[in-house]
């Protein structure tokens, strides 16, 4: 039977799981396997897929991600909206480990991964606000309900990796007003936004940058130590996100393709 999803949660460092029960689904793609076979459950009433970002052994590095894989898989089952929690490291002394940080900005640091579906004709799509307003919306609602404390915006700077940065870069996408650091949160957002999704992403800090203290120095046993001890807090606030997602998109995200001709049909 053809799996169908209303929503999907794409899992960072350390989610590999996010239901109990749950159906596996192996999806194939024009770009290959996604990261991990889909699994998806109902969670209050509508029906979410869950796909782990690095595989559930954590195979796939930041930059082998097959990002074009996993938003083209998901959106073939049904899904239009979708939320991509990840880990972070902080730029800024007022959002230590532990803090959840809502990003509306972002900024592209990458370099050499592919990062659009069209690669023929003229397919410029709008990216000024990377991530869905009625997502950050429902994710503000869903703190406020269950008394977690979220960092309302902010930008993301996406590095290449897999390396941490060095102290002289820390400092610098800080100064260029950066409030997270994080691997993975390119080419993801504007991948769905090709794709017309609606795309949010729940920032959980789990370190300090090289550069925002002097005596910091990142390590990767210190960032899913982080992780793990606040996968509980993740889990329960992306859960309750869920039921307040809206069943109608009145964002502009649907909209993102509307007057340009496509070269290809989307799923």
């Amino acid at each position: 039977m053809h799996p169908f999803a209303e929503l999907a949660i794409i899992g960072g460092s350390g989610l590999y799981a996010l239901f109990d029960q749950a159906v596996e689904h192996v999806v194939t793609t024009p770009y290959g396997p996604p990261s991990d076979p889909i699994t998806v459950a109902e969670v209050a009433g509508r029906t979410v897929a869950f796909l782990p970002r690095h595989g559930r052994d954590h195979r796939h590095p930041p930059h082998r991600i097959p990002y074009r894989a996993n938003l083209w898989a998901l959106r073939s089952i049904g899904v239009r909206q979708i939320l991509a929690p990840c880990a972070v490291g902080s730029l800024r002394p007022e959002c230590g480990p532990g803090t959840f940080v809502l990003p509306d900005q972002l900024i592209d640091r990458t370099s050499g991964r592919v990062q659009t579906y069209y690669d023929e004709g003229a397919v410029h799509v709008s990216f000024a606000d990377p991530y869905c307003p009625a997502g950050r919306a429902a994710v503000l609602a869903a703190a406020r309900q269950q008394d977690v404390d979220v960092h309302d915006g902010g930008v993301m700077v996406v590095v290449e990796g897999p390396r941490f940065s060095t102290r002289a870069e820390s400092r610098w996408y800080a100064g260029i007003g950066g409030t997270v650091i994080n691997m993975t949160g390119h080419p993801e957002a504007i991948l769905a936004r090709e794709m017309a999704l609606c795309f949010t992403t729940i920032a959980l800090v789990t370190d300090f940058d090289a550069g925002v203290t002097s005596d910091e120095a990142v390590t990767q046993d210190e960032v899913f130590r982080v992780f793990g001890e606040n996968t509980a807090r993740l889990r329960a606030l992306l859960l309750a996100v869920v039921e307040r997602l809206p069943d109608q998109r009145d964002c502009l995200c649907p909209r993102a393709l509307d007057g340009i001709k496509l070269p290809f049909e989307l799923p």
